[in-house]
């Protein structure tokens, strides 16, 4: 019995179908078909082009390679299988070269054509994509290479499900501008005080925090103008009628110097800029704490807001966090000593950026080693949850943070802490009941907006329902003259079969009347 052998090629213009010369031969001698697969001319003399199929548009491309992927028939494909491979018969046995197992065995159980993705299909497969351009007609290397990359593009952005909430980026952003804030309003709040400190020295002793200092320079300005209406001010700023007191003690017997109106206007206008600023610091953390709750709840549940951002920051996104093990998430910070110690020989660190957590410093000297450690095992737990969850909550968070707390009270006092596997079945019990009300919550939202998208599109559409209606009752006196004339039509074919009619039945017909 002969053996034919046809090959599948998807390319991103289209399909393709090649017949394989001499199959039998072919399959004998593989290393010479990996030779030729180089070579255009001795790869013309094995295969053959039968047909090629292009893709009607980027989408349609889309749909197909989608389904390819998914190992699923595509109705293109089926059609241009049917259509181009010549059915088995008694003499001849027909089969399919095929990239992939999965499009193979789809193939294979809705058409029965019997398929193969070993041996030889894939070095002649490989020619066939190396050499693509030139088997085809019409079909340039540059048309190819620009279907491939918009066709890629479509694909991987059709692959990635981005959700619009839960965006780690903005947490990265918003973190690293937090830092850089924090640095440029202390600098900025040092150069107020040493500014102001020439007119009034006293008032740094008194009053220590920033953003109060550049809130009661701006108020006071000049010492000498200081009386006893902004008394009420002042201790709206400071919150304490003793530091009041204080102030008005020391601009009496100030040792600072005097000061020009000019200056003075300069100092006030630099305090304000400190003041807003200090204000934007404020809004940004609260706007990263929405983020995380909304991002990763668990991991800003269990180590707070700040920490947990900086550790997405620092490892890139909260995928390559969740990635990480436990031992990297301990040390992330503090590369710098780790390739430090590993050169010397030293002590590696226990700790990095988890050291801000406030469980490391409620832990005593010996047990810092051993809580980090742990802390940052259940950071690695949270991470990947809050990553691969789909309703992400706050329960794990709870749950790990409480072992934590357990732990810590187990190296005080040496009380012993529940198990992880109850603690973790409680959580997953609790998260089941927590994601189904979110769910609901969900398709209760895309309801409401259904109805507000059909109430909108009805209020636009209303203006021309009511003009259409008008027109509807205007031609309804037009419609049964229609019904008369119609009526009249058919009397008038009616005559023209009589007409055509046999006498004999025309004879028959004046009988039965």
């Amino acid at each position: 019995m002969a053996q034919s052998l046809y090959t599948l090629f998807e390319h991103a213009s289209g399909y393709a179908l090649f017949r394989v010369r001499e199959f039998e031969e072919v399959a004998m001698l593989q290393p010479q078909v990996e030779q030729s697969v180089t070579d255009l001319s001795k790869f013309n003399s094995i295969i053959k082009l039968v047909a090629f199929s292009p893709f009607k548009s980027g989408t349609n491309a889309l749909d197909n390679i989608n389904s390819i992927s998914e190992g699923l028939l595509h109705e293109d494909l089926r059609l241009f299988l049917e259509t181009n491979v010549p059915k088995a018969g008694k003499k001849e046995k027909v089969t399919v070269g095929v990239g992939d197992a999965k499009i193979g065995a789809a193939i294979s159980e809705e058409l029965g054509i019997v398929c193969q993705h070993v041996g030889v299909v894939p070095e002649i497969i490989r020619g066939i994509r190396v050499h693509f351009p030139s088997l085809v007609k019409g079909l340039t290397d540059k048309s190819a290479s620009k279907a491939q990359l918009g066709l890629g593009h479509s694909y991987s952005r059709a692959k990635v499900k981005f959700n619009v909430n839960r965006v780690d980026n903005m947490i990265i952003q918003s973190i690293s501008l937090l830092d850089q804030l924090d640095k440029d309003i202390n600098t900025f709040s040092m150069r107020i005080k040493e500014w102001y400190s020439y007119h009034f020295p006293e008032l740094v002793k008194v009053i220590p925090d920033n953003y109060t200092y550049a809130r009661v320079v701006k108020l006071i300005q000049s010492r000498k103008d200081l009386t006893e209406e902004k008394s009420d001010d002042l201790e709206e700023i400071v919150m304490d009628a003793g530091k009041v007191k204080a102030i008005f003690d020391a601009a009496r017997s100030s040792m600072g110097m005097d000061i020009s109106p000019i200056d003075l206007m300069n100092i006030s206008m630099f305090a304000t800029r400190v003041i807003g600023l200090t204000e934007y610091r404020k809004q940004l953390s609260e706007y990263l704490k929405t983020k995380m709750n909304s991002v990763a709840p668990n991991l800003a549940t269990l180590i707070g807001e700040q920490v947990g951002a900086r550790l997405i920051a620092h490892s890139g996104s909260l995928t390559n966090l969740a990635k990480y093990p436990a031992s990297t998430v301990q040390i992330l910070g503090a590369e710098k000593a780790l390739f430090r110690a590993l050169k010397t020989r030293g002590n590696t660190p226990k700790y990095g950026l988890i050291f801000h957590s406030t469980f490391i410093g409620r832990a005593g000297s010996k047990n810092k080693g051993r809580i980090s450690r742990y802390l940052a095992n259940k950071c690695s737990i949270a991470s990947r949850i809050d990553c691969f969850s789909e309703y992400p909550t706050t329960v794990f968070g709870e749950h790990l943070r409480q072992q934590v707390e357990d732990r810590l009270t187990f190296y005080e006092s040496g009380t012993t802490p529940a198990k992880n596997v109850d603690v973790m079945k409680q959580a997953v019990e609790e998260a089941v009941v927590v994601q189904a009300k979110l769910a609901k919550k969900e398709k209760k939202k895309r309801k409401k907006e259904k109805r507000k998208l059909e109430e909108s599109i009805g209020a636009n559409t209303t203006g021309d329902l009511d003009t259409t209606q008008e027109e509807e009752q205007v031609p309804k006196k037009k419609k049964k003259k229609k019904k008369h004339v119609d009526e009249s039509m058919e009397v008038e074919e009616e005559e023209e079969v009589e007409e055509q009619m046999p006498k004999k039945k025309k004879k028959k017909k004046k009988k039965d009347e």
